[in-house]
């Protein structure tokens, strides 16, 4: 057995599943060893007995200790992860989802819950369950893919609108030009009925991120007069943990992962100016996706890790320059 920080590099033939420390006060029998060997050919290699009497000092121990909770915590590989540098600028990227699940943030060689516990996540949340799936996503988060367009689209209408007025845009000349480009732009639905309730979709969007906007700055999530340019951040966090849930998983390997979460990191810093600015793009995105204004725990959760990700003396966020 292996204690997290001390797991060995994944490799192909071999993998690793959790185990609480009740386990093995309550579910180790007489088909197993009556000693185990924790962090095997380490300087913290140790021999331990686990039949009775000892089963009883395990449960004391599983009792104050049972292993990782998932609560969310900022926990740092200080060694065997990068701390400085591309590789782990990229890792900081997807710090949202890690940290909220309590894992070491830089941590490339990534186990995760386990070799059948994330198999079983990518399955049932992505529907990945080959490596050609799991490449297929890759390239797509990458690629910004993911996300809705009209996400973007919206956004982009704001944009625009802020670099020609200079500053603050004002809803009603955003909800106008949403309703005047989409009557003119090629390509837009064609019957008066279909452009019309495409109008009052974007029109509806725009309300729905305002408000999320709002109380992120009640949160402190966004500064007074902020507001988010572009939710690809939703996307290239989540390319920067998949590249490490196909390590664990093992659909894909180091190599692939260190490339990809390089260039989700190389990306992020092209298309935002701050780690703040990255994250409320994330949040955002998030929300969008799956909290439906009901600022639920798609989204506290995600205002939890910010806080620990913008505050915290150990934050990749403030040790590492995010352009």
């Amino acid at each position: 057995m292996y204690t997290e920080g001390v797991l060995p590099a994944p490799e192909p033939d071999r993998v690793f599943d959790w185990k609480k420390l009740k386990w093995i006060a309550q579910d180790m029998n007489s088909s197993y060893p009556t000693t185990i060997v924790v962090n095997p050919d380490t300087p913290c290699e140790a021999f331990l007995p686990t039949a009775p009497p000892h089963s009883w000092a395990w449960a004391k121990h599983a009792k104050q200790s049972d292993g990782p909770s998932d609560a969310a915590a900022l926990r740092t590989l200080r060694v065997g992860g990068p701390l400085q540098g591309p590789v782990a600028h990229g890792l900081a990227c997807g710090a949202h989802l890690i940290v909220n699940q309590g894992r070491f943030w830089n941590a490339l060689a990534y186990h995760g819950h386990g070799y059948r516990a994330d198999r079983r996540t990518l399955r049932t949340w992505w529907g990945i369950t080959s490596r050609q799936q799991w490449q297929s996503q890759q390239r797509a988060l990458l690629a910004t893919d993911g996300a809705r367009p009209v996400w973007e689209f919206t956004l982009g209408l704001r944009r625009a609108l802020a670099r020609d007025t200079g500053g603050r845009v004002e809803n009603g000349a955003w909800w106008d030009t949403a309703a005047n480009v989409l009557h003119r732009r090629e390509g837009a639905p064609t019957s008066t009925a279909e452009t019309e309730a495409h109008i009052k979709d974007v029109q509806h969007l725009i309300g729905r991120i305002t408000r999320y906007e709002a109380r992120m700055r009640a949160d402190g999530v966004l500064g007074e007069g902020q507001f988010v340019g572009s939710v690809d951040a939703w996307d290239l966090g989540r390319a920067s943990c998949m590249a490490r849930w196909g390590v664990s998983t093992r659909y894909g390997d180091l190599a692939e992962a260190e490339a990809a979460v390089v260039e989700a990191g190389y990306r992020a810093a092209h298309c935002y100016a701050s780690w703040e600015d990255f994250s409320a793009g994330f949040i955002l995105g998030r929300c969008l996706h799956f909290d439906d204004e009901k600022f639920g725990s798609w989204y506290q959760e995600m205002v939890t890790v910010h806080k620990i990700l913008t505050s915290d003396p150990g934050s990749p966020w403030l040790n590492i320059p995010f352009r």
